[in-house]
């Protein structure tokens, strides 16, 4: 399964928070250091990496519904997305012996 940057680090922070369900405003630290773009680009990127994770089902997310839009504004991680995140805290690599 592919997942951007911004979907690793949203999965990452998850698993580390001992919150039960996380409030989307800590994902805004993702672009400490980098260029950031624009308060309203920032939101939608992460609003769209947010519902793309939930199609996945590796989060669940809480908020309102309406008619047109989608609002989320507190996440949760699945089963499934905590061995994702596991998985993405790195593995311990074989070293490879010439027998």
């Amino acid at each position: 399964m592919k997942l951007s940057k911004l979907q690793k680090y949203i999965l990452k922070t998850c698993f580390f928070d001992s919150r039960i369900k996380i409030p989307r405003t800590i994902f805004i630290n993702f672009y400490g250091k980098r260029k950031k773009p624009s308060k309203n680009i920032r939101t939608k990127i992460i609003s769209k990496s947010i519902e793309r994770l939930i199609d996945k089902g590796l989060i669940i997310g809480f908020g309102e519904k309406t008619q047109f839009k989608l609002y989320i504004n507190q996440i949760k991680l699945t089963p499934k997305g905590r061995n994702i995140s596991r998985k993405l805290l790195g593995e311990q690599a074989k070293i490879p012996f010439k027998k």
